[in-house]
């Protein structure tokens, strides 16, 4: 390949990253050099990654992974006997005994899918789940991805669709220039806490008429990166919306596990659609995502996931079943998968401390979250919805004119240049709400607030210290 002519025009297409992160790793070698900057380290809670942000590890998990990797501590007393337990069993679910073999089925081991079913089936309150419906894959993305791409098809008019939410995780729009893949935004709804609006949904279908061929909705709940749990009667709402419109959901559910707003719940998608009569529950085609990267569990890097398929033609399982054949999904994430689906029960010995851990984890996060949420609110310039759930806040900028001019002149979005800014002088890495699909004048910045309190403490610090600047700096 000797010019950029010759690369694939899907590859063309695909949008630039805003280099935040690259940024941030110059600085952070930068220092290590010996170069002099007013903070000693960058933070970077940009993205939902907990352990990169502080966040510990669960023991039971790391634990039972050290002894699947390392075999020999099967017969180390000093670790709990149902650790070394359940290593046995996961590593009698793989080929050789050895988490080094290949996934003996390209959707995964059938231990760990049987194990989600049977998790899938006590969550949503006896709602059966079969392990024909899962499918594992390296991360929530991949398994988003080999969905895409088994809908993309046809080019311009024709060009496959899917009705996405503004805004929504910052992965997604590169992940669906990548499928080939048309985005139809449809916008939350902020001044109610981004909740989800149908007349935006019929909007949005209405308005991609004659440029692309919708085939599908994509849903986050509880919401990335806003934190909006949906209630029941939305979710009916969308339901029914999609059978109307003939379109399979998408539904992103990964933050499942980090619901802690006041009266709210999680409701799986699976759930309400079965329980909302025949009409809807044989023939809506459903699709769900759950991964490693939820907030109690945190393991992003191992990058473990698997989707859930309802009402899919027999047919069209089949090729998202093979779709993987040539490359199996990875099993140490799998063995993980199972871990965070089925943990330690009461009795067992490692119950209490897997306990006490979760429930830190938890705590922190809505601490954390309200404490951010008031900070945040009480800086002159910027608004904050409450979150509800996940892992992130998602403030409004309220930026003066001539720092919008100016990012304008250099090029680039001024929520961008704000969080570049920010990064430069204060050392800290925020993400900017361009990431999250937003094109208007609405900027806005993203930020894990699921790190040890004293990290974000020094983070809102430094943020206040900035942003107090910048005001100062355009009056």
């Amino acid at each position: 390949m000797t010019s950029v002519q010759q690369v694939n025009p899907g590859v063309l297409g695909i949008r630039e990253p805003s280099k935040l992160q690259s940024l941030a790793a110059c600085i952070t070698r930068e220092i290590r050099e010996g170069a002099k900057k007013p903070f000693k380290k960058v933070i970077d809670i940009s993205s939902g990654d907990p352990h990169k942000a502080g966040m510990a590890p669960v023991s039971f998990i790391r634990q039972v992974l050290a002894v699947c990797l390392y075999p020999e501590l099967l017969e180390d007393k000093s670790l709990p006997l149902d650790v070394r337990q359940r290593a046995e069993t996961l590593l009698g679910a793989c080929g050789g005994r050895s988490v080094g073999s290949y996934s003996t089925s390209c959707c995964g081991l059938p231990l760990v899918r049987k194990s989600i079913a049977e998790f899938i089936t006590r969550r949503d309150g006896g709602v059966r789940s079969h392990l024909e419906d899962i499918i594992l894959s390296s991360g929530s993305q991949a398994t988003l991805f080999m969905v895409l791409h088994l809908m993309a098809s046809g080019e311009g008019r024709t060009q496959t669709g899917v009705l996405t939410p503004v805004p929504c995780p910052h992965t997604l729009p590169a992940l669906l220039e990548m499928s080939r893949v048309k985005q139809v935004p449809y916008h939350l709804m902020e001044d109610q806490g981004w909740a989800v609006d149908l007349n935006e949904m019929q909007q949005a279908l209405k308005a991609s008429r004659g440029h692309c061929k919708p085939r599908a909705i994509y849903i986050s709940n509880p919401g990335n990166p806003t934190g909006h749990v949906q209630v029941r009667e939305t979710m009916e709402e969308v339901i029914r919306f999609a059978a109307a419109e003939g379109l399979v959901l998408l539904a992103e559910e990964v933050n499942q596990d980090s619901v802690f707003g006041h009266d709210k719940q999680f409701l799986s998608y699976k759930k309400v659609l079965s329980e909302m009569g025949k009409e809807f529950s044989e023939t809506v085609e459903l699709v769900s995502f759950h991964s490693l990267s939820s907030a109690c569990i945190g393991e992003c890097g191992l990058r473990g996931g698997y989707l859930e398929v309802i009402n899919m033609e027999p047919e069209v399982t089949k090729y998202l079943s093979s779709m993987q054949g040539t490359s199996s999904p990875p099993v140490l994430p799998q063995l993980a998968l199972q871990l965070m689906v089925n943990p330690p029960t009461p009795g067992e010995l490692s119950y209490q401390t897997y306990s006490q851990e979760i429930l830190h984890i938890q705590t922190t996060l809505s601490q954390n979250a309200q404490r951010a949420h008031e900070f945040l609110n009480a800086l002159p310039g910027m608004t904050c919805q409450p979150a509800m759930a996940g892992v992130f806040l998602f403030p409004r900028l309220h930026l003066p004119t001539l720092m919008i001019e100016e990012a304008k002149i250099l090029g680039v979005k001024a929520d961008v240049l704000y969080c570049q800014k920010l990064l430069e002088e204060e050392g800290v890495c925020l993400g900017a709400g361009w990431e999250n699909g937003r094109e208007d004048q609405n900027y806005h910045i993203r930020l894990c607030v699921l790190a040890p309190p004293d990290t974000l403490d020094e983070v809102l610090a430094r943020l206040r210290t900035f942003h107090l600047r910048l005001l100062s700096r355009f009056p």
